[in-house]
């Protein structure tokens, strides 16, 4: 009997860093990744492989409107925690208008928030009941599902950020900030973290308390988002060169 409850209470824990329940979604995400992409850069035409793309994007964002809407059948639904308007269950919602019209300008803002912020939450996860709870897997999917959309994008479609494309996202996410201060405000809420930082372990943990772990995100966004471009710019850099002596 203590064997079963030991178990029960393991299986529904919160999840920590660096365990089974922490690593094995991101490895099982990774290979998936490979398959995916590669199958539909070598097997699928390019019809195809825009409605593998908006499909695989629109069952992210149901996904997360399944999620809340059985929260909200459960009667304990609290508007102050549970709207999707943190970064990556907002992003999870309204990834299918991007995957539906590829429009540059939105690749250049998500590329950014996508890398930048879900890489983070996957890499320090907050996940109050982990395996098998719904949460579980739902942060997962729209976590992990997020980077699979922009790297799809970035080696199926061929999209690369420009330069100009860091300043364009962190513009945005001081929009997107500026909203959600309001929404906080008027909510008595947590959104994005801009009054609490995680209960969880974060990057956050080594800026400070409120308000310098603020202060300290906003002057290392830009660095931050100009080292995940490094990578593209040296890939950009790497084909003019080919071009020139081909």
């Amino acid at each position: 009997m203590s064997f079963i409850i030991y178990n029960a209470f393991f299986l529904f824990s919160r999840v920590t860093i660096g365990s089974f329940q922490h690593i094995f979604p991101i490895i099982i995400a990774f290979l998936f990744s490979i398959v995916f992409i590669k199958y539909a850069q070598r097997k699928l035409n390019k019809t195809q492989q825009k409605h593998v793309f908006h499909i695989f994007a629109c069952t992210i964002s149901l996904i997360v409107i399944v999620f809340h809407a059985h929260k909200i059948s459960l009667g304990f639904y609290n508007i102050s925690t549970d709207l999707p308007l943190y970064l990556c269950s907002l992003l999870g919602l309204i990834i299918p208008v991007f995957t539906y019209y590829r429009k540059y300008w939105m690749y250049e803002v998500l590329v950014f928030w996508i890398i930048g912020g879900t890489l983070q939450a996957v890499l320090t996860p907050d996940i109050p009941l982990g395996f098998p709870s719904f949460d579980y897997f739902r942060y997962w999917v729209v976590h992990l599902g997020l980077l699979i959309v922009i790297f799809y994008a970035t080696f199926v479609f061929d999209m690369q950020p420009k330069l100009k494309s860091v300043f364009k996202s962190f513009l945005a996410l001081q929009i997107y900030v500026i909203t959600m201060v309001f929404i906080n405000k008027i909510l008595g809420a947590n959104y994005f973290y801009l009054n609490e930082k995680p209960q969880s372990a974060s990057l956050l943990d080594y800026f400070g308390e409120w308000p310098w772990y603020l202060i300290m995100l906003q002057i290392l966004i830009i660095p931050y988002f100009l080292l995940i471009y490094l990578p593209f710019y040296l890939l950009q850099k790497r084909q003019k060169k080919q071009k020139i002596f081909s």
